[in-house]
């Protein structure tokens, strides 16, 4: 359905996977640890058949991985100011494309983390974040929460080590002792990307159609 496109980002170029025709709300979907692998760009598919226009930039600029082992160190590698100037290239071609101001910004799990960062990075812009079991590993890349202005509905898994529910609900109170606009749902029984229906072993089907069609209505809403 979509296409593959490269994209200014500051100075450089970024490729992503870009679905849509332009006529609906722009949405940035961002990739798990794993790499803008197939899961990702039919995600970005999903949301424009709901009347989006989704891209899915590639942060690992072509690099991608089945192994954890080799997920965790692409994670920890990543160049994090390069990802945040990729990000805002998305942001502004997306802009350019669908002639709105304003994106939705969905993620999963370190993509899920770097959608509430590019929140508080473009406040102009990023207008709703549908951040899935996201957390942020990476010491340096703490947000500044003041920033926000996104409305963010979270969507995080019961049994999950790296993004716990304490943690999730922590993130609403913060966000909500700042008076974001801030909602966190925690799915029973459901595991860490239960989302990733490529992944048997996790995959939840009724966590995964409850999550996303709260995210289509959060972004419908907002955008």
């Amino acid at each position: 359905m979509g296409e593959m496109v490269t994209f200014p980002s500051n100075g450089h170029t970024c490729d992503g996977y870009l679905a849509g025709d332009g006529s609906g709300p722009g949405v940035i979907v961002i990739q798990e640890w794993w790499g803008l692998v197939p899961h990702i760009t039919d995600v970005a598919d999903r949301f424009a058949a709901a009347g989006f226009t989704a891209l899915a930039p590639d942060l690992y600029h072509g690099e991608s991985t089945t192994e954890p082992d080799g997920a965790g160190k692409l994670m920890m590698a990543l160049n994090l100011e390069t990802a945040a100037k990729d990000l805002s290239g998305a942001v502004a071609l997306l802009q350019q494309k669908t002639g709105r101001d304003t994106v939705g910004v969905v993620g999963y799990c370190m993509g899920g983390g770097l959608a509430l960062v590019l929140a508080t990075q473009r406040p102009d812009a990023v207008a709703a974040v549908a951040p899935y079991y996201g957390a942020i590993p990476w010491p340096n890349l703490q947000p500044d929460w003041s920033k926000l202005s996104a409305k963010v509905v979270g969507e995080y898994a019961e049994n999950d080590g790296w993004a716990s529910p304490e943690a999730a609900r922590e993130l609403e109170r913060t966000l909500r002792d700042l008076d974001k606009d801030a909602t966190v749902y925690i799915h029973p029984g459901a595991d860490h990307a239960f989302f990733n229906d490529t992944r048997p072993e996790v995959y939840d089907a009724t966590a995964s159609q409850v999550a996303f069609d709260r995210t289509v209505a959060l972004f419908r809403e907002v955008l």
